[in-house]
Formats: C-alpha cells, sequence, structure tokens
C-alpha cells in the first residue's frame, strides 16, 4: 500500500532479481534488458534521500543537469576528509556551483591519496554505454564486478558529471 500511495498512476515499476551478489556492477548489468538503449537512473535503497522542501527532489536535480550537459551523472555529496575511505570519490573540475565534470575516481582512496572530499552517493543516472563496459569489467575486490571500476572507464570516453545533491541522505 505505501508504494502505491506514492506512485503516480502513469508510472510503471520494474523491477530485476540479481540472483547472486557479485558487486553493484553485476546487479546494474542485470538490469540491461529493461533499460534497452535508453538513459536510466540507479538508486540505492540503502541511500535515502530528499530534496530541500519545497524544491526540486534528488533524482530531478539530477535529470536537471542531464538535460542541461547530457552524460553521466554522479550524485556526491562532501565527506569529512577521513572518511574518504568509505566512498568512491571524484577527481572534479567545477564547471557550475555544484556541478563538476569528473575527471577521475578512486574507490575508498587513503585521505592523503583523495583528489577530493565528493564522495559518490546512491544516485547515479547512466547511459546505456555503460553495459558493453560492465560486460568487460573483471571482478575486483570478493569476485565482485564494481560499477566504479565501469564508471571510471565510462568517463574516458563519454563526459561525466558530479552533482552536489540539494538536500538530505539519510545513510541506511
Amino acid at each position: 500500500d505505501v508504494v502505491r500511495s506514492v506512485q503516480p498512476a502513469d508510472m510503471v515499476c520494474s523491477y530485476v532479481r540479481q540472483s547472486h551478489a557479485l558487486g553493484l556492477g553485476h546487479a546494474v548489468l542485470c538490469a540491461e534488458a529493461l533499460v534497452g538503449d535508453e538513459p536510466f537512473a540507479v538508486l540505492l535503497a540503502d541511500d535515502l534521500m530528499r530534496g530541500v522542501p519545497g524544491g526540486p527532489g534528488v533524482l530531478q536535480q539530477m535529470a536537471q543537469v542531464h538535460a542541461q550537459h547530457g552524460g553521466s551523472i554522479l550524485a556526491v555529496q562532501e565527506v569529512p576528509l577521513d572518511q574518504v575511505n568509505r566512498y568512491g570519490i571524484v577527481s572534479p573540475r567545477t564547471i557550475a556551483a555544484g556541478v563538476h565534470q569528473v575527471e577521475g575516481l578512486i574507490e575508498k582512496p587513503a585521505p592523503d591519496k583523495a583528489p577530493s572530499n565528493l564522495a559518490v552517493i546512491g544516485r547515479y543516472v547512466l547511459p546505456p554505454e555503460i553495459f558493453p563496459i560492465l560486460r568487460k569489467t573483471t571482478p575486483g575486490k570478493n569476485g565482485e564486478i564494481q560499477l566504479t571500476d565501469a564508471l571510471r572507464e565510462l568517463a574516458r570516453k563519454f563526459p561525466m558529471y558530479a552533482l552536489e545533491i540539494q538536500g538530505q541522505r539519510y545513510d541506511a
């Protein structure tokens, strides 16, 4: 009932089950048949976000940046430097207030190796070009296909932007 109460009548929700825990990259790859050749959003359920009251939601903010710049959009948030080793961190080149072109990505760097303190948080707008990259991404730590590895490759070929979200994030 809760899902129906927040779901607009013209919205169709679909899901894909990831049969084995083989990483976030694998989970995204599982959705390829549903996505087809359209840009799509990835929302991680353990990162709850809400926009500023009276303002656009986080996904709407990301869609606006995508409409303006195209490419991939990563939601980011500043974190204390001593916490960068918990996140994927972007190497940013600022192009507008709160919007950065991603020049690189580092997964869980040591504080002295981090290019910034802008951490990737659980929202992504991605192009379908991520799928062939994910298929070629070799499993990393724990035998998992890391989305960050595929994003790093995607950023070499296509524009990628980091958006500092306006709102509140609740990490579950």
